[in-house]
């Protein structure tokens, strides 16, 4: 007689869900006025128009504040070890494809200790939405700087300020080959909706950005792009197809020079016609895009990059079953020789 060894599943009705459906019965358990608590409610609110049976969702993480999210969701899930969240993600999508997964790490799990599990699952394309939580602190183990930290960021760690230059997350994205790539904040509750949509439909790796405040070791280092009285003049909110302009009144703009340095101008003053058309697909608008940083330019949030490529496990499946023809046996038909056999 035939044994599975997978517990059979009750598939549930996706158009039904709601957001209380994808809320655990565990209190979120972060420090009062963090940021993650909005990424948290963002994403419960998102996955229900998806489409996707909740029993199809997985959520990975690594260590960390942010690595609390699985016990927050009511679907499947693993809290794995420091940094490796990247490798369990994959090999849950390598043989599950039919799942959505998603996977939560921070500025320290995903970027120091995680760095290069990190940049390999971008250039393998597997098809997973990686969330990473950036407050540029270290919050958990109470407030050393981490990969993300500005120069001369003083901290229980670098109480002189840190020496070392940053790593941009976006910067490490684009260097590895992702094919979506965006940056959101915990506070836009338009905005951060928006780009888990667009990363969660995404067909490959999907990488975005949260900026998020750590209101107890680094508070307030995005303010100025938070702040509702503030953020139209120091974020260029990237719209496809469209000139680049932001301000109150959309009243500036981005131009190149003839160096192809970006710079900010008063669109009254060169017309429309100048300004830097935003385009997702080519690469190299991307790449200049992502330099915008400084006092005097804006940071760009939205999607910085779309573009489309065979996903890893699509590759890496298509083989096995070529490779099982040749053999003149299926992957499934050499499991089920033994005495269990696997459905």
């Amino acid at each position: 007689m035939a044994h599975s060894v997978y517990p059979a599943v009750t598939h549930t009705d996706p158009s039904g869900q709601t957001k209380k459906d994808f809320a655990s019965d565990v209190d979120p358990r972060w420090c009062p006025g963090c940021g993650d608590y909005s990424i948290l409610a963002q994403v419960q609110k998102v996955l229900p128009g998806l489409g996707i049976p909740k029993e199809n969702y997985v959520f990975v993480s690594g260590i960390g504040c942010s690595s609390r999210f699985p016990y927050y969701m009511d679907t499947y899930g693993i809290h794995s070890i420091h940094g490796r969240g990247p490798a369990f993600a994959t090999g849950i999508k390598s043989q599950r494809p039919d799942l959505s997964v998603w996977l939560i790490t921070g500025d320290g799990d995903g970027l120091s200790i995680g760095g290069n599990h990190f940049i390999h699952l971008m250039r393998r394309n597997v098809d997973v939405n990686v969330l990473l939580f950036n407050n540029r602190i270290y919050g958990l183990t109470k407030g050393q700087y981490s990969p993300t930290s500005q120069l001369g960021t003083k901290a229980k760690s670098t109480p002189m300020g840190s020496i070392d230059y940053p790593l941009d997350p976006i910067h490490v994205a684009l260097g590895a080959g992702a094919t979506f790539v965006a940056r959101t904040l915990d506070t836009h509750l338009k905005h951060l909706p928006e780009i888990l949509k667009r990363g969660a439909e995404h067909k490959g790796t999907s990488f975005i950005e949260i900026y998020q405040n750590c209101p107890i070791f680094n508070d307030g280092e995005f303010v100025q792009l938070t702040d509702k009285t503030r953020r139209e003049d120091t974020t260029l909110e990237l719209e496809h197809g469209k000139p680049m302009r932001f301000g109150k009144q959309r009243e500036k703009g981005i131009v190149l020079d003839g160096s192809l340095n970006p710079q900010v101008v008063d669109v009254a003053e060169v017309g429309e016609d100048r300004l830097m058309v935003f385009d997702e697909t080519n690469e190299m608008c991307s790449l200049v895009v992502s330099r915008l940083t400084g006092p005097d330019v804006p940071t760009p949030i939205g999607v910085m990059r779309a573009v489309e490529r065979p996903t890893y496990e699509h590759l890496l499946n298509e083989q096995l079953t070529t490779a099982g023809h040749a053999a003149g046996k299926g992957v499934q038909d050499l499991l089920n020789q033994g005495k269990w056999v696997v459905t």
